[in-house]
C-alpha cells in the first residue's frame, strides 16, 4: 500500500499526516512522537482515533508539524489521522465522526482591536 496523506488544522498549527501499513510507529518531526509530546494528555490525544478502531500497531505514521503551540498541535495530528484512516476505508468514517475526531476545531484567537489594550478588554473609564 502506497502512503495515504491528510492535513490536520487547529489554531495556527498544520499537520501533514502519512499513513502506511506498519507495526505502529508514529514519527513526528523526525522524533518519536513519545519524545516530541512529552504530556501524557497529549500522546492520548494524538492516538484517539487509532484506539477507537482498534488499529495501533496496523499503520506507521509520519507527521509533519508546523505552527502552533503544543496542544494545537496534538489536535492538528489527531484531525490529521482521522482524515487518513477514513480515505483509507470509509467504513472508519461512522465511528470516528460519533467521537468528534473529525469536526475542525476552527476557534482562532481574536485580534486585538486598535485603541484598546486587548480584544475586547477596555481602558478604566474615568468620569472626571
Amino acid at each position: 500500500m502506497e502512503a495515504i496523506n491528510a492535513i490536520g488544522r487547529r489554531k495556527a498549527a498544520v499537520a501533514r499526516v502519512y499513513l502506511m501499513d506498519g507495526k505502529g510507529k508514529i514519527t513526528v518531526n523526525g522524533k518519536d512522537y513519545n519524545d516530541y509530546f512529552g504530556s501524557d494528555i497529549l500522546k492520548y490525544v494524538v492516538t484517539q482515533p487509532l484506539n477507537e478502531l482498534d488499529a495501533t500497531d496496523r499503520y506507521d505514521i509520519v507527521v509533519n508539524l508546523e505552527g502552533g503551540g503544543i496542544r494545537g498541535q496534538a489536535e492538528a495530528v489527531r484531525l490529521g489521522i482521522s482524515r487518513a484512516l477514513v480515505s483509507l476505508d470509509g467504513g472508519n468514517k461512522k465511528p470516528l465522526k460519533e467521537k468528534g475526531f473529525l469536526t475542525r476545531d476552527s476557534r482562532v484567537v481574536e485580534r486585538k482591536k486598535p485603541g484598546r489594550p486587548k480584544a475586547r478588554k477596555r481602558f478604566q473609564f474615568s468620569k472626571r
